[in-house]
């Protein structure tokens, strides 16, 4: 992914094909979309946010929806909104997220809680409904939630949890599935792409993996949702959990989303039980009668405002389609690694996330010793990467908000700075 250099232009190659492939990208015209997005190419100190798998960029759209909620669904409708939409709101923004990006027909989807608090949900009642089995199989390099959730639950329920090892610079394959599971496997749970590396699981060969064993799986979909394509029903998954404020753009904190295939709906008895979850929300009766459907895996009451944000982008991913945003994401990945190889690795930076496309998410990471101190830097001036330890860079790409110029300017900060730090200065040296 290089341009032919021109010796008399004086300009950087890769900067040509940046720009090149920002003129091209059929997806441009969303950027504008996004606020903060308006700096022009020129600007002396322009903001290149390369962080959107942890928090997206908002959008203005969803501006104006929390302004307009607020002033009239909320100002003017008051409690009658509950009657009117806000009720069924966390399950038609759940069918629209199923059929936009998760690959999931309607009425198994919804939205309501924090990540950890759906991966407890879930997952508890994943291993309830598997009297007998003693063991829940994890990965070492899962992200912390998930493990500290699961660790939490083996030992209510008095279940021991079995590790899959797996690389901080890869992820977990099926035939290391293959060799956890077993008899007493209750549960399987992994994330779709590894938090560190960005590796994307094979979720159906995993998947298929498991239930001949008779065991459930959960996926963490957080760095996938919005990413690339997932496809939950086509590969028969049992459970699945993913936060809303990375590629969704929700915002901090917004609720997660829960998926629950449809035959299990009924099978699953969730640990949580709260009035939202009832057959009859106003009924206030004596005792817990579960709702039929998704709605049982609901608790307390939803966090409408919070959730109102997601809307926007999951309408341009359904208008854009997932596997025009997924071509994107891998062109963005592949130019942040090209120059990576050619500005970077001469100082030792390596790569630790997978080179072949097929099996990288949307961030792609770097490690050095120095990377630390680089990213504090970096963040000084208004350049975003994150940091995880013990030496990684995360370079995050969202493909609806992302350009390759930006990318480009975030790289050559990157660069500057790190250039800058091993000769014991500070701050970018351009």
């Amino acid at each position: 992914m290089t341009s032919q250099y021109d010796p008399t232009s004086g300009i950087d190659p890769h900067l040509t094909f940046a720009r090149r492939m920002d003129r091209i990208d059929g997806l441009a015209h969303y950027r504008p979309r996004f606020i903060g997005t308006d700096a022009l190419p020129d600007d002396a100190n322009p903001l290149a946010y390369l962080d959107g798998n942890s928090l997206g960029r908002p959008t203005k759209a969803s501006a104006e929806r929390i302004a307009e909620f607020i002033t009239h669904a909320w100002g003017e409708r008051l409690i009658r909104g509950w009657d009117e939409s806000w009720m069924e709101l966390p399950l038609r923004i759940g069918d629209d997220l199923g059929r936009s990006g998760i690959g999931a027909a309607p009425g198994q989807t919804f939205v309501g809680d924090s990540t950890t608090v759906l991966l407890y949900k879930l997952a508890r009642a994943a291993v309830d409904s598997r009297p007998g089995r003693t063991e829940i199989v994890l990965d070492s390099d899962n992200f912390p939630t998930d493990r500290y959730v699961l660790e939490g639950i083996a030992a209510e329920r008095g279940l021991s949890l079995r590790w899959i090892v797996s690389s901080t610079e890869g992820g977990v394959t099926p035939e290391q599935v293959r060799d956890a599971v077993g008899p007493r496997t209750a549960l399987v749970v992994l994330s779709h792409v590894a938090y560190r590396s960005g590796y994307i699981a094979d979720m159906r060969s995993i998947t298929t993996i498991a239930h001949e064993h008779d065991a459930l799986v959960m996926w963490d979909l957080s760095h996938s949702t919005g990413s690339i394509p997932v496809e939950l029903d086509l590969c028969d998954v049992d459970l699945a959990v993913g936060c809303s404020y990375k590629y969704l753009n929700g915002g901090p904190g917004s609720p997660a989303f829960g998926y629950v295939r449809a035959d299990l709906q009924d099978v699953l008895v969730q640990p949580i039980q709260g009035w939202m979850g009832t057959n009859d929300v106003f009924a206030m009766g004596p005792e817990y009668v579960p709702a039929t459907g998704i709605r049982r895996f609901m608790s307390g009451t939803p966090a409408i405002v919070a959730m109102l944000a997601m809307q926007d982008t999951i309408g341009m991913i359904e208008e854009a389609g997932i596997e025009q945003v997924r071509a994107k994401s891998v062109a963005l990945t592949e130019f942040t690694i090209t120059l990576v190889d050619e500005w970077l690795a001469p100082m030792g930076v390596t790569v630790a996330s997978p080179r072949e496309s097929s099996h990288r998410g949307g961030h792609v990471t770097i490690n050095h010793p120095a990377m630390r101190q680089v990213t504090t830097t970096l963040w000084a001036h208004d350049v975003i990467p994150d940091f995880r330890s013990p030496s990684g860079l995360r370079i995050g790409l969202s493909p609806l908000s992302t350009s390759f110029v930006e990318t480009y300017d975030g790289l050559a900060a990157i660069r500057d700075v790190l250039r800058g730090v091993l000769l014991g200065q500070s701050g970018l040296t351009t």
